[in-house]
């Protein structure tokens, strides 16, 4: 589940764009707890986040076919047993590997997004992030402050 999951229903704005650079690190996240067809991965993903998030069937599929394409994942026909034929997809230990190379650059990279903005992990920072875009509660008002302009009478 992702954190803060239920600030989304309540109409806080989920970034995805952040996300669409980390298909691939998703699907192998997902592949990395064991084989799967395509749907499932889908479902995995949208379970995971509380359907705060979904990633288009259309780009899962390309990204199944890049994976396979650089070796980081093997794909297999199941058998029919559970209705139509399936297309498998099982991780190798070079998607392991990346998988746990991406994974390293993307905690990194949070850690310091995350003290440029002056954020702390362990606390909900959404109060601070309100009081430093200026917005002190009046849904009307939002004060947009660029780096090096006197603002007001500061």
């Amino acid at each position: 589940m992702i954190e803060n999951a239920e600030s989304v229903a309540t109409g806080e704005v989920f970034a995805a764009d952040l996300l669409r650079g980390h298909t691939e690190t998703i699907v192998l996240g997902v592949l990395s707890r064991g084989d799967s067809y395509g749907f499932e991965i889908f479902k995995a993903i949208r379970e995971a986040t509380g359907g705060a998030y979904e990633i288009k069937e259309a780009t899962l599929y390309a990204s199944y076919r890049r994976l396979v394409r650089d070796g980081l994942v093997e794909a297999y026909w199941g058998d029919e047993s559970q209705g139509g034929r399936r297309k498998y997809y099982r991780i190798t230990d070079a998607g392991r590997a990346e998988f746990q190379r991406s994974v390293r650059a993307w905690v990194i990279t949070r850690e310091i997004i995350d003290s440029l903005l002056g954020v702390d992990r362990g606390v909900d920072n959404r109060d601070t992030a309100d009081r430093q875009s200026g917005d002190v509660g009046n849904p009307t008002t939002t004060v947009v402050r660029q780096p090096g302009r006197r603002h007001g009478n500061e």
